[in-house]
């Protein structure tokens, strides 16, 4: 069951950290640590720098989020 507090944001993965979790820059460059499910891990494959990701992130915690998948126009820039 989802959060009704939590909300969804875009950004661009910046770096692969070990243990399934990446360092995510925001559009206002805001720099956090996103993790994924072991579910969406197994979905995602492989996630690199460049890469555009939507995460979840909680309103009491902003320095960690829940990435829930690729964007559409996932392109590496």
């Amino acid at each position: 069951m989802p959060r009704e507090d939590a909300f969804e944001v875009e950004g661009v993965v910046t770096e692969a950290l070990p243990n399934g979790t990446w360092r995510v820059q925001l559009e206002n460059g805001h720099r956090l640590l996103g993790f994924a499910t072991r579910r969406i891990r197994e979905s995602l494959g492989t996630l690199g720098p460049g890469e555009k990701v939507r995460l979840r992130l909680a309103p009491f915690d902003l320095s960690t989020g829940r990435i829930l998948g690729r964007t559409s126009f996932s392109e590496k820039i």
